[in-house]
């Protein structure tokens, strides 16, 4: 590439003075654009470590470098101002020098030879200008006479979208949804929530906003983007459930319906900020009842006997509401299940749980009149090592603690170390956490019937469930 003007005219001979000391078969010197050896470094755009969706901008020419512009597919304009390159300066090797407009060494132009370089400018312009107009006249010719895309025709069927239609029951629940922030030393934790008071309390997952407790900010953004900060009221890892407050009022709490009426078939829409994408919603089936779920570390797992949806779940759905036709809350999203193998939360798979409404119901009454929840117990202790048919009482004190309460409910119906309770209130029962979650979704004083073997008898017993507060 040359910084000559590649139309700029020959000087005419009679007005350059010939220097003896000038080679005539040696041209001008070639000005070239020198390259930096290494390609120029282009930007990168850091990510931020908790985004999920970025755009990274492309990188414009305009005002770039030459590599630059050359890496975009435009270069930079030619200077109008740029010196020519003087005749001394010529390349003794270049057999083919560019023309140029010579700048003599004393005198001047004549009035012919500047009329001659004026007029022979035009007429290049014009010619170039004659090109241009013909080439876009080929290109307009080449055209459809008309490019409009067809319109929708007048009265149109419009779409109808009745009470309870997904995009009604939508419509509906997305106003009363949140989306919840905690900002803690570790990091920051993302969730879910629904409103389940007008005068600002809000339901979520005790996973969610665990970190509240020890004095991490908690934000609440509306779905009209608005924010809010937001307190605990009150927690229990046990259910796994949590009620946070903001200081508003008038707003437009969520139904809990009924979660017994649920059956398997019904359609569900799960609602909430999945990898912190606000607003969303997603649909599916109740796939399953009665899931014994145990989510969270061993120290503070909550056993869940929850609902299965395969609507699509994933990491920051947690504590948003799994809504019915009716527009009905009946669960709380709150786990997913991994594949084997796998560590940590990757996505929906289709096999997403909720804890049921009924028992967000008792808990979230109880976590706003006292900040603390009480769950159901029979008094005794399970042996996990058992393989068998039911799930065996251990037959010796673990750590210090009984196998039967002594006093307990369990002791007081007869149920002794080594039995076997094979269901309870009809349900079978085959492994430990499926009892223990079947109990749970009882309340502290319902009584229940466990049928139990005990060296190869079996017998049925009536059990009233004692109360223990979490954290005890």
């Amino acid at each position: 590439m040359t910084d000559e003007n590649p139309f700029a005219p020959p000087t005419p001979r009679a007005a350059v003075p010939e220097d003896p000391k000038q080679d005539p078969a040696v041209g001008p010197e070639q000005v070239t654009e020198q390259l930096p050896a290494q390609p120029v470094e282009q930007p990168t755009a850091q990510l931020p470590a908790s985004g999920y969706l970025t755009t990274v901008a492309g990188a414009s020419s305009a005002g770039a470098s030459p590599a630059e512009a050359e890496t975009a597919g435009t270069y930079p304009p030619h200077s109008s101002s740029q010196a020519a390159p003087h005749p001394d300066d010529a390349h003794p090797t270049d057999p083919h020098p560019a023309p140029h407009a010579g700048r003599p060494r004393r005198g001047r132009l004549g009035a012919r030879a500047v009329s001659a370089v004026v007029l022979l400018g035009l007429l290049a312009g014009a010619g170039g200008g004659v090109a241009a107009f013909a080439l876009l006249d080929a290109q307009e010719s080449a055209r459809p006479a008309d490019a409009a895309l067809p319109e929708p025709a007048a009265g149109a069927t419009k779409v109808e979208r009745p009470e309870g239609s997904v995009a009604a029951i939508a419509a509906a629940a997305l106003p009363s949804v949140v989306s919840i922030e905690v900002r803690a030393e570790q990091g920051v934790a993302t969730g879910s929530g629904m409103i389940l008071k007008g005068d600002g309390y809000i339901l979520t997952n005790n996973h969610v906003v665990a970190e509240a407790a020890s004095g991490a900010d908690v934000t609440v953004t509306f779905s009209d983007g608005h924010e809010q900060p937001a307190e605990l009221v009150g927690a229990t890892p046990d259910y796994d459930l949590a009620v946070i407050r903001v200081e508003e009022k008038g707003l437009e709490p969520l139904v809990l319906g009924d979660s017994d009426e649920v059956v398997v078939g019904d359609s569900v829409l799960a609602v909430g900020s999945p990898l912190g994408l606000e607003a969303t919603v997603t649909t599916g089936i109740v796939s399953a009842l009665h899931r014994p779920v145990k989510a969270g570390e061993a120290a503070e797992a909550a056993f869940i006997d929850a609902i299965q949806t395969d609507a699509a779940i994933n990491p920051g759905n947690s504590g948003g509401p799994l809504v019915n036709s009716a527009g009905e809350v009946i669960g709380i999203n709150s786990a997913i299940a991994q594949g084997p193998g796998t560590s940590g939360a990757t996505g929906n798979i289709g096999l997403g749980f909720a804890i049921p409404s009924n028992q967000a119901r008792h808990t979230a009454e109880q976590l706003i009149e006292t900040g603390t929840a009480t769950f159901p117990i029979i008094g005794v202790l399970l042996d996990p090592s058992y393989q068998g048919e039911g799930v065996q009482v251990s037959e010796e004190a673990q750590q210090g603690t009984p196998p039967v309460t002594p006093g307990g409910p369990a002791d007081q119906a007869g149920v002794e170390p080594g039995d076997i309770i094979l269901s309870i209130d009809g349900r079978p029962v085959s492994v430990a956490d499926e009892l223990i979650v079947a109990i749970r979704a009882k309340a502290p004083g319902d009584p229940v019937t466990l049928q139990v073997r005990s060296d190869g008898d079996e017998r049925e017993v009536r059990v009233v469930l004692e109360e223990r507060s979490s954290g005890q």
